[in-house]
């Protein structure tokens, strides 16, 4: 006889959040710079996006996404629930992109400028959107907006003990500026009513991981060496006053002297009048100098490298193809996680609760899709050429849509044919 296996019990037994519902509060975070924990660390990085190569960085991340075309697939959804979404979102259904019109209502939702502050969880680690709702004229619940709750706003993110999120409580109005504000006016909004998007979230942490973490030691560093950069530049390209007093100055004249010095400006009208016997002199630094241009240009590099965007670092001094090509693949692969981390997110808490408010849970719902951004159209267009040559495949109706849809053409807009192609038709290739 053998032994019966055990199976386990549905109850949870383990846990993700050890400590109470503020997360950040009492939960563990493992961040040992104190002005990086949260909230704090949003406005360190709302800083460091101040600097060019970080706001080079971040828009290298955001302008593919944004750019790209984003469509909705009907993925087995009806006519009726896609073209729904569709209206919502003001977003073309594939295979209809033609038929789409932009709608004209007040209150209109914008996917485009969603899009753009969703992307604000990558420099800030997660970004919280509240569902507003409104009846449609057709008697559904429809968006009237998907309002941004920024992260300066935030007082807390709590969290269950299986790492789910609860809510988030937004700082009193007026009380921007305050690390933590009082709990007696604060606003709660639960969970049925957020969108979150989280970056690189690890277990309960909702707070996600901003992409700036990395960078930050680098940033910090390159502050000061700008200041002493540009100040080298000023001491030894102007040059420091040097002024010996005559002899048997007075200590009137002495301090007359200091002062002379300390106000001297270089300009086209610069010049000075000094007593007999005097000298004065323009001097630089001597010795073997440490250059803060290298360094300053090091720690740039080294941001660049958070985005996997070596790109940024390229100076025109020529390299390897093949290592620039593989770069760029890198980068692509890992805009296209971050576009699919979007899809992800908007597809669970956007379209399927919209789906799940008007026809119940059990309606199959389209999903967000958006043009992969490691394709390029040239090898595409080669590729099938060469199958196609080889007899491998035949370009039908879909081929052609699709491949309408990835070089930007205009949609088909002939009707597609009664009868589908067989391999008995006439010319065509037989298969072996």
């Amino acid at each position: 006889m053998t032994d019966q296996i055990a199976i386990p019990t549905p109850q949870e037994v383990g846990y993700v959040n050890g400590g109470q519902e503020n997360f950040y509060a009492y939960g563990r975070e493992f961040e040992n710079i104190p002005e990086l924990q949260w909230p704090q660390c949003l406005r360190v990085y709302d800083r460091m996006r101040t600097d060019s190569q970080i706001a080079a960085v971040l828009s290298a991340i955001a302008l593919p996404i944004e750019g790209t075309t984003w469509r909705l697939d009907q993925n087995g959804a009806s006519d009726e629930v896609t073209e729904f979404i569709a209206q919502q979102l003001d977003l073309p259904i594939i295979g209809k992109e033609g038929e789409h019109k932009k709608t004209r209502r007040r209150r209109r939702f914008s996917w485009a400028e969603h899009l753009r502050h969703a992307l604000l969880m990558v420099p800030f680690g997660a970004m919280f959107f509240e569902q507003v709702l409104e009846v449609t004229p057709e008697g559904r619940w429809g968006l009237r907006k998907i309002a941004p709750r920024m992260p300066d706003s935030l007082q807390a993110i709590n969290v269950a003990r299986d790492g789910g999120l609860i809510s988030i409580d937004q700082k009193p109005p007026g009380s921007l500026g305050v690390i933590r504000a009082s709990d007696a006016t604060k606003t709660t909004i639960p969970v049925n009513r957020l969108v979150a998007y989280s970056y690189r979230r690890e277990g309960g942490s909702w707070a996600g991981r901003s992409i700036l973490r990395p960078a930050y030691p680098h940033w910090a560093l390159k502050q000061p060496l700008l200041k002493i950069e540009a100040l080298a530049v000023e001491r030894n390209g102007v040059g420091v006053p040097d002024y010996e007093n005559p002899p048997g100055a007075t200590p009137d004249q002495i301090e007359k002297g200091r002062k002379m010095t300390e106000s001297y400006r270089a300009g086209s009208s610069a010049g000075m009048s000094r007593p007999h016997g005097s000298n004065f002199a323009l001097r630089g630094t001597t010795g073997q100098l440490m250059l803060a241009r290298p360094v300053i240009e090091y720690h740039d590099s080294q941001m660049a490298r958070v985005a996997l965007a070596h790109f940024l670092n390229l100076d025109g001094k020529g390299g390897s193809y093949a290592l620039a090509t593989t770069h760029q693949d890198l980068y692509t692969i890992a805009e296209n996680s971050l576009g699919t981390e979007v899809c992800s997110t908007a597809n669970q808490h956007i379209v399927e609760d919209l789906v799940d408010w008007n026809w119940g849970p059990d309606e199959p719902a389209p999903r967000i899709v958006f043009d992969d951004l490691r394709a390029d159209s040239l090898s595409i267009a080669n590729a099938l050429r060469t199958l196609t040559d080889a007899g491998l495949i035949r370009p039908d109706r879909s081929i052609e849509e699709w491949l309408r849809r990835d070089l930007g053409a205009p949609v088909k807009d002939t009707a597609p044919p009664d009868q589908q192609w067989t391999p008995e038709e006439e010319g065509a290739p037989e298969n072996e």
